[in-house]
């Protein structure tokens, strides 16, 4: 099947992803075809074809005749439609109801354990698709652009001859659908269109999700004056009652949904969620940046979430949830690395290789990219506005990574092109999320690296230029960085609900209060800013120190990237701003 976009929804509703094991039918194979172009073997089971626009009956009858598909269901949407899905799924062992959490059919959970080659975001194989290589990617100077991948219109022709004619004829190999070995996500902006084959992972066939609603998105975003960001939102307020919005981009894995259901541990604070991973942002008549989660629920890695790290998690998922390659208890409920409830006597643990599992194996019990898949209207802390179409007023953009030396605990841009420098500038240890192996600190600007959908350099000026918008309120910029250590190899601050005693002092910035000192990255907290009281044993020092010698590498390592992979299509603004950053630090 060939996707337009199906909804980021969380929801049960299947789409039979494309592509088993078995080799493509011959010509002299395929069936012979009916009037409307479907095959004489594809039977409408659901809905009529007379009920689809146009354009969309022309779609579905096009791509019948292409991939053969033994029958065609029109979605009404509907909660019995819901069940029936729900229902063939278990019967085809696609899905294992979790009896622990069945309360009842319409609110149990489900677990699905995928082909162990099909976990994670495949970005070797995701590609855009435009005539010109530089309408996609930067031309780097040296090498292969690690700012996506484009792919010639004749050769994603040959790529999709290779791959769906009769593909939906295959027979599976498992319960799982997938052809790693052909795998590809295809992107072509100027056709509006996604095109995915062979593969069933979330972030590759949820194609509403990083597809549509980033590398799609950005490049209408682009065409039509908005940004579309790999950004949580998060609604914050203080004992006073005052309240602000504020959107933070992190790569994934590192902390944005732990972040946007964050419980504050300040007394009289309080934090709300709109979204957790994307952020479509505008300008409104006003001059405020509003922005709204185009999703419907959370798609978030398992591993590390526990009440102790985001207890609104914890509570969202306790039904209604779809969860992915985790381990399975002996009486019919989730289990995970890093869940920090321990197994009752007698319980055993199936991992989410299907086997039942021994810690001496030296293997986790749960996939490092282990997921859930829950509605976001079941979080505890969900914002009264998360649904609005006006979206909400952005005040604050925060950028951050895993970054284990040399960046300090905050600090503040010192101008909204400084902040796009400082967004440009992310670097990240590398997560399970995708392909990558290993700890590596790599680029990952704006956290948008995997998702641009156009060229970055391009991308670069659109940012900047929200700049020139008559009456624009841009928000004000930070960077945090949660994971500094110490030389033990210990997190120097504690995290998740104490990053409130930051967000504390981001609100006061906005506010025009809060103390802060000009350093040559940009305004830090005074000593007093944060709210320490009651935290124990926290080395203000080490957190916010800036090594000479770390950031005259830092900064010679970003000058290498930016214009070693922006090339030509770098911004004026930006080599300025590096330029800046280089001078400040030598007069350390």
């Amino acid at each position: 099947m060939c996707h337009l976009g199906a909804s980021a929804e969380p929801s049960f509703r299947r789409w039979r992803k494309l592509g088993a094991c078995a080799p493509q039918p011959s010509p002299a194979e395929m069936p012979p075809q009916l009037s409307g172009g479907l095959s004489c073997s594809a039977r409408v089971v659901q809905g009529t074809l007379d009920s689809l626009p146009q354009a969309v009956r022309e779609f579905v009858e096009s791509n019948a005749k292409l991939c053969w598909p033994d029958q065609i269901h029109i979605c009404d949407g509907s909660e019995d439609e819901n069940r029936q899905l729900l229902g063939r799924m278990e019967e085809e062992g696609v899905i294992k109801r979790l009896r622990k959490y069945d309360n009842c059919f319409a609110f149990c959970s489900w677990l699905a354990l995928t082909d162990p080659r099909d976990v994670a975001r495949i970005e070797s194989k995701t590609v855009i698709i435009t005539q010109e290589q530089r309408d996609t990617v930067p031309i780097p100077k040296t090498g292969l652009s690690q700012l996506g991948r484009w792919m010639s219109e004749e050769d994603f022709e040959k790529a999709f001859n290779a791959r769906f004619p009769g593909c939906m004829k295959e027979p599976l190999v498992n319960n799982w659908a997938c052809n790693p070995e052909m795998t590809l996500i295809a992107h072509l902006p100027d056709r509006r269109e996604i095109i995915s084959f062979g593969s069933g992972y979330g972030g590759n066939s949820l194609l509403g999700k990083k597809c549509f609603a980033l590398r799609m998105a950005s490049r209408l975003a682009k065409e039509e004056g908005w940004l579309a960001e790999h950004m949580l939102i998060l609604g914050i307020t203080n004992p006073k009652g005052q309240k602000k919005y504020f959107a933070a981009a992190f790569p994934s894995a590192c902390g944005k949904t732990n972040l946007a259901m964050m419980n504050p541990t300040l007394p009289g604070w309080k934090v709300e969620c709109v979204g957790d991973d994307i952020a479509w942002m505008k300008f409104d008549q006003q001059g405020n940046l509003r922005a709204i989660n185009p999703e419907n629920g959370f798609f978030g890695v398992a591993p590390g979430t526990s009440v102790k790290t985001n207890p609104n998690a914890i509570k969202t998922i306790q039904k209604n949830t779809i969860f992915t390659n985790v381990a399975e208890t002996s009486d019919g409920g989730v289990y995970w690395e890093g869940i920090d409830q321990p197994l009752a006597p007698g319980i055993k643990l199936i991992s989410w290789k299907g086997k039942e599992w021994d810690p001496k194996d030296g293997e986790p019990c749960a996939h490092p990219n282990s997921r859930f898949c829950t509605p976001a209207s079941q979080c505890p802390i969900i914002d009264p506005d998360w649904e609005s179409p006006d979206g909400v007023p952005i005040e604050a953009i925060i950028f951050g990574g895993r970054r284990p030396v040399g960046v300090p605990l905050v600090y503040e841009a010192l101008s909204w092109q400084h902040g796009v420098f400082v967004g440009a500038a992310m670097r990240s240890e590398a997560t399970a999320a995708a392909e990558h192996k290993g700890k590596v600190i790599m680029h990952d600007p704006f956290a948008m690296r995997p998702f641009f959908g156009y060229n970055f350099g391009q991308y670069l000026a659109h940012w900047l230029s929200m700049a020139q918008r008559p009456e624009a309120k841009l928000p004000k910029i930070f960077h945090v960085n949660w994971f500094r250590k110490d030389k033990a190899g210990r997190f120097l601050w504690p995290g998740f609900g104490e990053n409130s005693r930051v967000l504390e002092w981001m609100f006061n910035r906005v506010g025009g209060e809060g103390g802060a000192k000009l350093t040559p990255i940009g305004y830090i907290p005074d000593e007093d800013a944060l709210d320490l009281r009651g935290l124990g044993d926290v080395s203000v020092k080490e957190l916010f120190h800036i090594s000479k010698e770390f950031w005259e590498e830092e900064v010679e390592d970003i000058q290498k990237y930016l214009e070693g992979q922006v090339n030509a299509d770098l911004p004026h603004e930006i080599e300025s701003e590096v330029l800046a950053l280089k001078q400040r630090i030598s007069q350390m």
